[in-house]
């Protein structure tokens, strides 16, 4: 489970954030998951739920938004969500596509407890 690892240098960063800003800690955590990304969200709440009591992070709530894969497709210009997992353009069924959103990872904000 590679989402303990995440969650490890999603608190790393946490608690340089807190440094930096003289802060107490952190209130919320929000967490944008691709679709894509590898990662297992209910893996990831339940590591980040393990590993927050012991620090800056202890009261934290842990914010995930999905965000579905979206395509482009280069045969016939359209942009898609198809919905599930594969790189095929719903519209002309082409495999000419790029993955435009959905398979990364990204911690969007982090409310400080000052």
């Amino acid at each position: 489970m590679h989402e303990y690892s995440i969650v490890s240098s999603l608190i790393e960063q946490c608690q340089q954030h807190v440094q930096e800003n003289a802060a107490k800690g952190v209130a919320r955590v929000v967490v944008k998951v691709g679709e894509l990304s590898g990662v297992e969200p209910a893996l990831l709440q339940t590591a980040f739920d393990t590993f927050k009591e012991e620090g800056v992070c202890r009261g934290a709530e842990l914010e995930l938004q999905l965000q579905p894969l979206t395509l482009h497709c280069t045969d016939c210009n359209q942009v898609a969500t198809p919905g599930n997992r594969t790189v095929v353009c719903p519209h002309c069924g082409s495999f000419n596509t790029r993955v435009t959103d959905g398979e990364d990872l990204y911690l969007m904000q982090l409310e400080l407890v000052t």
